[in-house]
């Protein structure tokens, strides 16, 4: 019985918490500036591949790793030179003499060694969107895009009048992996901007809710069936300020995205996407004339194609970059060059690869997140990319969130069971030091337990839920159901990570009304594949409702569920997946 009870433990994988204080609505949501989340290390960042930075109280502090040294940058210190300042500025960028911040509209350099102003570029105060590289910044301010200098604050690239016609923002709604509208050029001596005209794409009314009486806003927003807005991209050459557009003809508003540039800035290459979705091609253009250079790839699928990541050029190398494809039904890597020849897939996980970090100090291996086998973690992974050989550097199942820099990583890790613990990792030796391990910040509060559960789809699908309990839980009673969903693409809402990825007011509400929280994810959710997300192509909600009764059911069979009291929330796609369930699908 003594070997029994342990395994048990572990299988229940659930978390408890000693009894004391009520956890209140206020607490719930609150609960970040109350201190009831994990304690973390504020702006904690590498400076080099040897050094990193994190801020304590009013000063940074930079510690070197490998000499066991640190040095201070005080608050005090800067307010010297910058008596404006009132706290310590947020860090844009930091090597090993300069730390560059914003202060008002104003991008300043600052050497923290001989505690001395490098550089300053000030920018119209309207700026928008802004983008620093290398001493200058690129800005919008309505339509148009402007950059500005140590010089001059306000140097214009594009004057449109006709407010449908914008330049240096993001297009295609942020889909595609698309976040922004400038890409300054590696050496900095080009911008490439996206432009858009909007003039058929409808007006969508939003309701302005800061003014009273409530106003009317317009905002374009292209609806299904309807006109789409006209994508381009714009080259501006620094040298002379001449702005000239890549040759692509998009009147059949086709999406253009994954811009990025090749490392000698003679191309930009562009992910260019079919109005249907189901086709793309990856195409270089030349810099010098914005003239196509060549298709690199194609791929096409009957249900959708997104391609979502820039490509990824070797270190010292113009020439042969990584991709990133679900063309196999996974997310991996595969290695192309810049004259259209396929070299080789680097990886062939059946798990998905959520992000590349960069390359090792050798510049031999890169370094990934990746779900691993089971999709509720998120590990970290070495590849070498001559031979593909794969190393995996994150042992414990959880959430690991990395930065890296050389041949370090910084990892800040949580799992169910874990509040958060951050490590320096050397991904050569895998020596560590654990830089924090953080407390249960809810270990005087009366928190009941969260369980994982795996269930089945009709297809064999492995479908991954949460169940949150009161914690004065007794299965001889029966509890109402709250069932927590969203069940949209891209979204994931079980995660191996602190309180399984839930939401304090989640344990209040299970706590306080005497409630049993459930969240399922469903197929057409992020993170599982293509096949478990694509299946909701062209029949939204129907897979999803199927998997959430399937949720249901596993709950009716125990007698501590009062199936008379079963409600549905959710809000964007969850609250039409709330409202199909009540409406469409057998009574819950």
């Amino acid at each position: 019985m003594k070997k029994i009870l342990p395994f048990l433990t572990l299988l229940l994988f659930f978390q408890g918490f000693s009894q004391e204080k009520e956890l209140t609505l206020d607490d719930a949501v609150l609960g970040y500036y109350k201190g009831l989340y994990p304690k973390s290390i504020p702006s904690l960042q590498f400076v080099s591949d040897s050094k990193y930075i994190y801020r304590e109280d009013t000063n940074y502090i930079i510690k070197d790793f490998v000499l066991k040294t640190e040095k201070k940058i005080s608050l005090e210190t800067l307010q010297n030179t910058y008596s404006d300042l009132k706290r310590l500025p947020r860090i844009m960028k930091i090597d090993s003499d300069n730390i560059t911040f914003t202060l008002s509209n104003s991008i300043i350099s600052y050497n923290y060694n001989t505690n001395t102003e490098t550089s300053k570029v000030t920018y119209d105060k309207a700026a928008q969107n802004v983008d620093f590289k290398n001493g200058k910044v690129a800005y919008t301010i309505d339509n148009n895009l402007f950059y500005a200098t140590s010089e001059n604050p306000k140097i214009a690239l594009t004057n449109f009048t006709d407010k449908n016609i914008v330049a240096g923002q993001a297009i295609a709604r942020y889909e595609f992996g698309i976040s922004k509208g400038i890409f300054w050029s590696p050496s900095g001596n080009y911008i490439a901007f996206y432009q858009k005209d909007e003039t058929n794409v409808t007006n969508y009314p939003l309701i302005d809710d800061t003014t009273y009486p409530a106003t009317v806003k317009n905002t374009k927003y292209p609806m299904a069936g309807q006109g789409s807005e006209i994508a381009k991209i714009g080259i501006c050459d620094l040298a002379n300020s001449q702005v000239y557009y890549l040759n692509i003809d998009t009147s059949d508003e086709h999406y253009l995205t994954n811009l990025s540039w090749s490392p000698d800035e003679k191309y930009v290459l562009v992910a260019e996407v079919n109005r249907a979705q189901n086709h793309y091609a990856l195409n270089t253009y030349k810099v010098s004339d914005g003239e196509k250079a060549k298709t690199i790839l194609e791929e096409s699928n009957d249900r959708w194609v997104e391609p979502e990541n820039d490509a990824l050029f070797l270190p010292n190398n113009d020439k042969e970059f990584l991709w990133l494809s679900e063309k196999d039904g996974f997310k991996n890597l595969y290695l192309y060059n810049t004259k259209g020849r396929f070299k080789k897939q680097i990886t062939n996980f059946k798990f998905v690869i959520k992000s590349i970090l960069g390359f090792d100090k050798s510049g031999e291996n890169v370094i990934i997140s990746a779900t691993g086998k089971d999709g509720k973690n998120t590990h970290i992974y070495k590849v070498n990319v001559a031979y593909g050989d794969v190393t995996k550097i994150t042992m414990k199942d959880g959430i690991h969130r990395a930065q890296l820099k050389g041949d370090y990583l910084i990892d800040n890790f949580s799992n169910l069971l874990t509040p958060r613990i951050i490590k320096l990792i050397n991904i050569e030796n895998n020596d560590e030091e654990v830089l924090l391990t953080a407390e249960n910040p809810l270990k005087d509060y009366k928190i009941g337990r969260t369980e994982f559960v795996t269930l089945q789809s009709k297809d064999g699908f492995d479908l991954y839920g949460r169940i949150i309990k009161p914690a004065n839980f007794d299965p001889m009673k029966k509890y109402p159901v709250l069932v927590y969903v969203y069940g949209g693409t891209h979204a994931q809402l079980i995660t191996n990570s602190w309180l399984g990825g839930a939401s304090l007011w989640m344990h209040w509400m299970a706590n306080k009304n005497d409630y049993i929280i459930f969240t399922l994810d469903n197929r057409g959710s992020g993170n599982r594949g293509f096949a478990f997300e694509s299946i909701i192509h062209r029949k939204a909600g129907e897979a999803a409702m199927e998997d959430q009764l399937i949720g249901l059911n596993y709950l009716k069979q125990y007698s501590h569920i009062d199936k008379s009291r079963i409600a549905v929330y959710g809000w964007s796609y969850g609250g039409f997946m709330a409202s199909s369930l009540l409406l469409k699908a057998q009574r819950l």
